[in-house]
């Protein structure tokens, strides 16, 4: 429960903290007083929510039993929710963004996400098809801590999401990739060109002839009303089990990443 210090998580208080770089993030409203307050609920929850291993999941703290999987009633795999780099990455860049970079809680999300990545660069996704969806929150994140020890994952992740682009210029994943645990190659999407430029717009590598080419297949791909074609699913629901189309995919995430360039 939240008190005057902070927030209690077992033994330990988390100290309450004042976003730093809030005014520069959003608009204020207008109630700046009631909006910090708010603001510092929000952080105190996720710093709460921060699992003993570093990472983050999306609904629970340390549920990562995996034997609970094997009771009778358990639901597609539902019964845990562990930590994944995906999660982590969006933690890690919000924390980050408000001004904790030497925060003990972002040091260690940090370290999580070099521990976690894949041999070939890539992070596993969780709640999006997969790698390549896993890569870009994982490398946004490192890029917003500032942390010197993340450099070389960020350069292995940049060359390994050039190396997957398809000849078209965008970047697709298949479903298989979880079933197969490795990236599995499928026609470009609009969503997951957008992943593979968010991650290597994080790495820095805006000028390289694949992220040029990935810029205008984004653009070639647009239809005369604004929107984009996709009929690829990239949404996760239960690795293994079922898999979700998300309509704003297609529209959101290539405007994040061209609004970026």
């Amino acid at each position: 429960m939240p008190n005057s210090i902070g927030i209690v998580r077992g033994s330990k208080i988390v100290p309450n903290v004042r976003p730093r770089a809030a005014h520069v993030m959003h608009a204020k409203g207008s109630n700046p007083e009631a909006q910090a307050a708010c603001e510092r609920r929000a952080i105190n929850w996720l710093l709460a929510m921060q699992s003993a291993d570093g990472g983050w999941a999306a609904f629970d703290v340390d549920n990562n039993w995996a034997v609970l999987n094997q009771v009778p009633f358990a639901d597609h795999n539902a019964m845990l929710d562990p930590t994944c780099p995906d999660i982590t990455g969006r933690v890690v860049e919000c924390l980050s963004r408000r001004g904790m970079t030497g925060h003990e809680a972002v040091q260690r999300g940090v370290e999580y996400l070099l521990e976690a990545q894949e041999r070939d660069g890539s992070w596993y996704g969780r709640w999006g098809v997969n790698y390549i969806y896993g890569s870009f929150l994982a490398l946004r994140g490192l890029k917003a801590s500032g942390a010197p020890a993340a450099g070389p994952a960020i350069e292995k992740a940049a060359r390994w999401l050039r190396g997957i682009q398809n000849s078209d210029g965008g970047w697709g994943e298949s479903c298989a990739s979880y079933t197969q645990d490795r990236f599995v190659p499928a026609p470009s999407s609009a969503s997951q060109t957008a992943w593979a430029l968010l991650g290597l717009h994080a790495a820095g590598d805006t000028e390289s002839p694949q992220f040029r080419r990935g810029v205008q297949f984004l653009l070639d791909l647009q239809t005369t009303r604004g929107t984009w074609p996709e009929s690829a699913t990239t949404g996760t629901g239960f690795p293994n089990v079922f898999y979700l189309t998300y309509a704003m995919y297609r529209d959101y995430f290539p405007l994040l990443a061209l609004s970026q360039i």
